[in-house]
């Protein structure tokens, strides 16, 4: 891969500050500048949901990135991108944005505590548009690392619709996974609302009539080159997915999750994968 400084970019369903801390969001806060440290370069990224106040972070609109439009289910969905900076991390964040799928206050279901109808659809914009972001950065990740149920579609996207891209043709996919994987059915038109580019049904098979979060994470697990279990909860069959398909397979251990060892483990599996 050469001896220039490797790239790697996070994508991210949460990150604290901008959400309140859970383990998610505070790993999503702390690798990137852990792996910075370390003499990578890095990019991140997470939606901006509507809960997110854009005064106190000091969000912005980036002109230069933003125009976009992402057609989902024959809609024009139009990508706002939006940054903010964490000046203690020396590090931005980019927030994809869109009126009808981020502005909503509440973040997976209603304040009735109703699964979004949508939540298929935002997943889907979410990977397309941290995908043409990157693109328009012309930022080539050697590593992108998905974390939390939002990022599930873009290991998809990344290996069928994105991989004759020049950006992307060196780039491993690592995925996360989390406690946090939706038991809920997606909408019944989620398997063809997915299709993009040259995916086809057969490509997204572990997908049925009605998906559920559980099959989309089996489909970025199959999608992934590399897996890193988060949590010592993860649902027992997304780890016996990864070990039929024989990725490699980082555990979760609990002592260096607490004591930020974790980071020297991420670092030397991302550098394992790039060998």
């Amino acid at each position: 891969m050469g001896d220039s400084a490797k790239k790697i970019l996070f994508v991210n369903a949460e990150m604290y500050p901008y959400l309140p801390e859970t383990r998610i969001s505070k790993i999503c806060r702390e690798l990137p500048q852990g792996i910075q440290e370390r003499h990578k370069e890095i990019r991140a990224f997470m939606p901006r949901y509507g809960c997110i106040n854009e005064r106190k972070n000091q969000l912005h609109e980036v002109i230069r990135l933003s125009g976009m439009n992402i057609i989902i289910g024959d809609v024009d969905r139009p990508l706002v991108i939006k940054v903010a900076s964490i000046s203690s991390a020396r590090i931005q964040v980019y927030f994809i944005d869109n009126e009808d799928y981020f502005r909503r206050k509440q973040i997976l279901h209603d304040a009735d505590g109703q699964f979004f109808a949508d939540n298929g659809e935002r997943a889907i914009f979410f990977a397309r548009g941290v995908l043409e972001t990157v693109k328009k950065l012309r930022w080539a990740p050697d590593v992108i690392h998905c974390s939390g149920w939002i990022s599930h579609v873009l290991p998809l996207y990344l290996k069928k619709a994105y991989k004759d891209d020049p950006i992307f043709t060196h780039s491993k996919v690592v995925l996360s996974l989390f406690d946090d994987t939706p038991a809920e059915s997606l909408s019944p038109d989620f398997t063809k609302t997915i299709l993009y580019g040259n995916i086809k049904p057969r490509d997204v098979a572990a997908l049925t009539e009605q998906p559920s979060g559980i099959e989309l994470a089996k489909l970025a697990v199959q999608y992934s080159d590399g897996i890193i279990l988060g949590s010592p909860d993860v649902a027992p069959a997304l780890v016996e997915h990864a070990g039929q398909l024989g990725l490699p397979l980082l555990p979760c251990e609990e002592k260096s999750l607490e004591d930020g060892s974790y980071m020297d483990r991420y670092n030397a599996f991302y550098d394992d994968l790039l060998k």
